[in-house]
C-alpha cells in the first residue's frame, strides 16, 4: 500500500539547506579565518579611590603594548605575534588568535593620567588608574550646636 504525500517545495528547500549546512560543517571544521580585530577580555574593578583593569596578554611583549587615556576613554592596544611553523607543517586545529587588538572602555569618573600605573607580568596586564580627588568620597564633618556654641562632632 502507499501513501500518497502533497509535494511542498518548502520542506523541499529547508530539506536541502539542513544538508548543506552538514556538509559545510563537516568539511570545514577546524578551519577559519583570521580575524584582524581582536577583542581583548577585561576585568576591572572599582574601589573607592580607584578602578583596577587586567587585561590576559599571554605571548605580548610589553612594547607592543600601548595603553591610552583620552577624554575618560581607556585604550588598550597591541599585536599578538603570528607563530612560525615549519614550511611543510600542515594545520589541524586552529583556535588561537594572533594580530592587532584594541579595546576601549568609557571610565565613568575622571582619573588622575600622571599617576596611573602599567604593568605586565607573566601575560598579565595590571592597569590602577587613581580617581581624580573630585570623584573620590569625602568625609563631610557634622557640626553639634550646643549653647550656641558650634563644635565638631567625630565620627
Amino acid at each position: 500500500m502507499s501513501t500518497i504525500i502533497r509535494w511542498n517545495p518548502i520542506r523541499e528547500m529547508a530539506a536541502m539547506q539542513n544538508a548543506m549546512d552538514r556538509l559545510m560543517e563537516n568539511n570545514w571544521r577546524g578551519y577559519r579565518s583570521v580575524d584582524t580585530s581582536l577583542a581583548l577580555p577585561l576585568d576591572v574593578h572599582e574601589t573607592e579611590t580607584a578602578y583596577h583593569v587586567v587585561a590576559a596578554l599571554p605571548g605580548v611583549l610589553s612594547d607592543t603594548v600601548n595603553v591610552s587615556l583620552h577624554d575618560g576613554v581607556l585604550t588598550i592596544s597591541g599585536e599578538l605575534p603570528q607563530p612560525s611553523y615549519p614550511e611543510n607543517a600542515r594545520a589541524l586545529l586552529l583556535e588561537r588568535t594572533y594580530g592587532k587588538f584594541s579595546r576601549s572602555v568609557r571610565l565613568p569618573e575622571p582619573v588622575v593620567a600622571d599617576q596611573i600605573e602599567a604593568t605586565l607580568d607573566n601575560g598579565l596586564l595590571n592597569l590602577n588608574l587613581p580617581k581624580s580627588p573630585e570623584a573620590q568620597p569625602k568625609q563631610i564633618p557634622v557640626r553639634v550646636s550646643t549653647n550656641g556654641q558650634n563644635q565638631a562632632r567625630n565620627n
